[in-house]
């Protein structure tokens, strides 16, 4: 059995179902320009954070398991690569789930500490599950609420890995 599969337009099926519910008009993200912000310390004094959107959690953590979900895990930075895991709806886990490292490149960042390039990574690393689809729930609580624990962390800089 052969099927005609048809390019599916969701902007215009997403304006048609707002519309029909009486919605205002969705808005889509418009990418800004962020201007370069050089840092104020050499990276071989500087304390690293890591956030990344690959669903990595510890074990006996609770995984993530729903789209939309905007809560994130708070894993050690000396956590064991064993304890580590990976669950996410949007992409092959295989990869991820052989090597942490492909979306969660935390022995990288050890090498660069032990080598002297970077000052340290943080004690806290972070991680949520991309593919939320609301601009709005990762404007007004992921992002600020990450930002603060960056805050917190004292970090100089942080390393965002999409997954």
């Amino acid at each position: 059995m052969t099927t005609n599969r048809e390019p599916i337009d969701y902007i215009d099926r997403t304006r048609t179902l707002y519309s029909s519910l009486n919605y205002p008009s969705y808005e889509w993200v418009n990418e800004q320009s962020t201007p370069f912000s050089k840092p104020s310390k050499s990276l071989k004094d500087s304390r690293v954070g890591l956030i990344c959107s690959g669903g990595i959690y510890l074990k006996g953590q609770i995984a993530f398991h729903f789209k939309d979900d905007t809560s994130y895990r708070v894993i050690d930075s000396k956590s064991s690569n064993k304890d580590l895991r990976a669950t996410h709806f949007a992409y092959d886990l295989k990869d991820a789930r052989d090597d942490i490292n492909v979306v969660f490149p935390i022995d990288t960042l050890r090498r660069l500490t032990s080598k002297g390039f970077i000052g340290g990574i943080a004690d806290n690393v972070y991680s949520f599950m991309g593919g939320i689809y609301s601009s709005r729930k990762v404007r007004e609580l992921l992002a600020p609420n990450l930002a603060k624990q960056m805050t917190k962390d004292e970090v100089d800089l942080v390393i965002l890995v999409p997954a």
